[in-house]
């Protein structure tokens, strides 16, 4: 596909005033389009595509099986020439791996991202990493419509005017959801947190507080990681990478260090947190039930998991402490990517560490003895592992073997083998590594599928559906 590289006014006029892009009604903005204050920190300016529209996708045969236990996949084409898509796939141990639907959206190249459900299982939303870069309306966040969730129907997609680089998803209590994207409009610093109402309308981009503002233009605002404690009325975010430093032409990657503590009813910051030399914080997630509402977060460059204490107070008397948990070793340094989840109880971890082909298991009950379950140093059969889910049933992990492609646009190319692990969780927390699902072969009519992330529904008591 042809390429071309255009100055940054040309950038941000086609961020903003594509003639296909429809903004939401009343964004309710409060502050301008933020870049960095030093035009010496300016990066290289990326490679946008020609928006041309997908090819056609080529028929599929579906299923009328019913399973209780479903995954949904969001999924790049192989080949970025055909739409990128939601794969609909039986969980269940009868039907494992047996495909069920398929659900494109009307754009491709996107590099699909993470995908996140509503609070009633009524929507899905999937964020797309690249969508800017295809200057398609710029819309990078795609609504499903999974109210009945056997066939999934593309709603409807949206796009943030100050932010881009959709990343990860929480559902709100009351409807809608909360989001961090991890770039500005055109792929700089600051991010946004970003909210929308039921509808998936999207209503404020904090911070859009005059202190906030100054925060997120002090150090880097790159959020990846977003957890809330909706009890405690605390929200943390993790700050990875720049965006546009990971793509051509560029002058290195720049990883974060820091991560934010955030009053969620106020939607404002109240601190930055450090981990010195962190080279990105990709994730952060609030370990459940803990009473000091602690969380872990993995700091990719030094290979290790830090446990930070929102309600602790530094020498300085600043909130927020982040000290060193656990080091998961020299297999695990600069390896590009750290992603993580626990089960329901809190006693497990688990961490992908994608371009080590590894995911390591800790037992975690004791947070000040965590005990490794995994070898490090054994050969897992896995290539690629990034995005990680436990199960409702807290019975496996849905791991997806894919990270990131940009191709020749960009530096970051993780090998992956494009499999969906479905891992057996043993009564200790270890892993027993089982069955998959080949996205190579089910999609090779449309160059091959790069599932990235998971959602699963759990049916099993109509009751009380699980959707995760």
């Amino acid at each position: 596909m042809a390429a071309t590289t255009i100055i940054f006014a040309s950038l941000l006029a086609v961020a903003f005033t594509s003639p296909v892009a429809v903004p939401d009604p009343d964004p309710q903005i409060s502050l301008p389009p933020l870049g960095p204050t030093d035009p010496g920190t300016i990066p290289p300016l990326p490679i946008l595509q020609v928006p041309t529209k997908p090819v056609p996708s080529p028929p599929f045969q579906g299923s009328d099986i019913k399973p209780k236990k479903i995954g949904y996949f969001w999924t790049g084409a192989g080949d970025s020439k055909y739409a990128d898509f939601l794969a609909t796939y039986s969980l269940d141990d009868d039907t494992f791996g047996q495909f069920i639907w398929l659900t494109d959206v009307p754009t491709s190249g996107n590099s699909p991202h993470h995908l996140g459900p509503s609070i009633d299982g009524k929507t899905l939303i999937g964020g797309g990493l690249l969508s800017l870069l295809k200057t398609q309306a710029c819309d990078t966040a795609y609504y499903f419509d999974v109210s009945n969730p056997y066939r999934p129907a593309f709603k409807k997609s949206n796009r943030a005017l100050l932010a881009s680089i959709t990343d990860e998803i929480r559902a709100k209590p009351d409807g809608g959801f909360l989001i961090t994207y991890m770039g500005s409009a055109v792929g700089t610093s600051p991010g946004r947190l970003v909210e929308t109402d039921a509808q998936g309308n999207i209503i404020h981009q904090f911070p859009e507080d005059a202190d906030g503002t100054a925060n997120i233009l002090k150090d880097n605002f790159n959020p990846h990681g977003l957890s809330v404690d909706w009890n405690k009325n605390i929200i943390l975010t993790s700050d990875f990478v720049v965006p546009v430093t990971i793509l051509k032409p560029t002058l290195g990657k720049v990883s974060d260090n820091t991560l934010r503590l955030w009053n969620l009813s106020a939607r404002k910051i109240i601190s930055t947190i450090l981990i010195p030399n962190g080279g990105g914080i990709q994730d952060v997630k609030f370990i459940p039930h803990n009473p000091e509402s602690a969380a872990l977060a993995t700091a990719v460059a030094l290979g290790q998991i830090w446990i930070i204490y929102p309600f602790r107070y530094d020498a300085n008397g600043k909130q927020g402490v982040a000290e060193l948990f656990y080091d998961l070793g020299p297999n695990a340094r600069d390896k590009i990517a750290i992603y993580s989840d626990f089960t329901a109880d809190g006693r497990f971890f688990y961490a992908t560490i994608t371009t080590a082909n590894h995911i390591a298991a800790l037992d975690i009950s004791d947070l000040n003895n965590p005990k490794r379950l995994d070898d490090p140093n054994e050969v897992q059969p896995t290539i690629g592992p990034h995005y990680i889910k436990v199960t409702p049933d807290q019975k496996h992990i849905v791991v997806t073997d894919y990270f990131v492609q940009t191709g020749d646009i960009g530096i970051i190319n993780t090998p992956a083998d494009f499999k969906v692990l479905y891992i057996n969780i043993k009564s200790d927390g270890s892993l027993d590594f089982g069955r998959t699902i080949d996205f190579t072969q089910q999609f090779a009519n449309r160059g091959g599928g790069k599932p990235h992330s998971s959602v699963v529904f759990d049916l099993t008591d109509p009751n009380h559906p699980y959707y995760y």
